[in-house]
């Protein structure tokens, strides 16, 4: 019998899109994000980094591997919960993919010029002022760049060397390389493919969908969950239901990023307010945008966006266009048939109701609305 997770008592996902999230599947949430914290920071703790402290890397570490809401290893966890009882062993494992998403974003803020991450400095941007600092010669911009990828990369390796001794059984990992590896070259993929993807170019909705899946979506619920189920040896059709469910919600997560990348706070995204329309972002809500609104709104947008920069009041007036064009609505109701998609597939997926709720309520955590 599978180990009781929370209270499944309270309202399931139906009724939390309204209240949030039932204070049972809270609790439980924080405290595996606790315990993935704590074996983060154990692991961090015995990286060989002395030569490096002075640059100080310790902080930007936690600020890129130990400060977000670590939903990658929680549906790492969820995936190994579908097959297994409850193990300090595979929390460890799942934790590894908060490293492996410090490397995601470690190399997206260079990328992207990004200036915040998480409410702070992007790595890159602190790593430039402190050899500034130290009255060091040579360029601090060119060192502060190059130093935040060289952290990246030690995060990529990091990561793999704690999923690898994690303590799980050789013979359950061996059922995940192969997944592993091709989650990672996906998100490279993704990556690459987003280089190009410029508002100006005028894509198509599915072109911009594709690059969100590989760059977003699928590592951060679609592949931590099949790594977590098939390291727990779950059965074919397990496998088969939470991947049309992963697929549904990593979809559905980038949709709401999206939104937010435009529509929401810096409070809310830990990223400046103007990041996605000030870097001629082609996502989904601009696209939409481009296609459902009017001809005089698609002209005065696709005018605006085609200018190299856009100064804070053509950001705004771009806001402006691209709520009247309706196109918010438009990735509403398109995450809410994916989360609906994503609910049937639980309903075939053969699991417990303490493992379908923990699953619904992800769903929401990962796609409600945000103030």
């Amino acid at each position: 019998m599978s180990a009781k997770l929370f209270d499944t008592s309270q309202p399931s996902m139906s009724d939390a899109a309204a209240s949030g999230p039932s204070a049972g599947f809270e609790a439980w949430y924080a405290d595996n994000r606790a315990r993935v914290l704590h074996e983060l920071d154990t692991f961090l703790r015995k990286v060989d980094i002395e030569d490096l402290r002075d640059t100080g890397v310790d902080a930007i570490l936690r600020q890129y591997a130990v400060g977000g809401k670590c939903v990658r290893s929680t549906f790492m966890y969820l995936g190994w919960l579908c097959g297994a009882q409850p193990d300090p062993a595979a929390l460890r494992a799942a934790a590894s993919l908060e490293l492996l998403h410090g490397f995601a974003l470690l190399q997206d803020d260079v990328m992207d010029d990004g200036v915040l991450r998480r409410g702070s400095a992007a790595a890159h941007v602190r790593l430039t002022d402190g050899y500034r600092e130290r009255g060091l010669p040579g360029s601090a911009s060119r060192f502060g760049k190059s130093a935040a990828v060289l952290l990246g990369d030690m995060c990529l390796v990091w990561a793999e060397q704690m999923l690898r001794d994690s303590g799980i059984p050789d013979a359950a990992l061996r059922r995940v390389w192969a997944g592993y590896d091709a989650m990672r070259i996906e998100l490279a993929i993704g990556q690459f493919a987003d280089l190009a993807n410029d508002a100006r170019a005028t894509p198509t909705m599915d072109s911009v969908l594709a690059i969100a899946r590989a760059k977003s979506g699928n590592y951060t619920v679609l592949r931590p969950l099949e790594l977590g189920a098939m390291m727990a040896g779950c059965p074919e059709r397990t496998l088969m239901m939470l991947a049309r469910y992963g697929t549904r919600i990593g979809e559905a997560f980038q949709l709401r990023d999206d939104l937010l990348g435009i529509f929401g706070s810096a409070a809310t995204t830990g990223k400046p307010e103007d990041s996605d329309l000030g870097q001629h972002k082609a996502t989904s809500v601009v696209v939409a945008a481009l296609d459902t609104g009017g001809g005089t709104v698609r002209q005065e947008l696709t005018e605006l966006l085609s200018r190299p920069e856009l100064d804070a009041p053509a950001i705004a007036r771009c806001r402006e266009l691209i709520a009247a064009s309706g196109a918010p609505e438009r990735i509403e109701s398109m995450i809410t048939d994916r989360v609906a998609e994503a609910r049937a597939a639980l309903a075939d997926a053969g699991l417990d109701q303490d493992r379908c709720s923990a699953l619904e309520h992800m769903a929401l955590l990962c796609t409600a609305r945000q103030q």
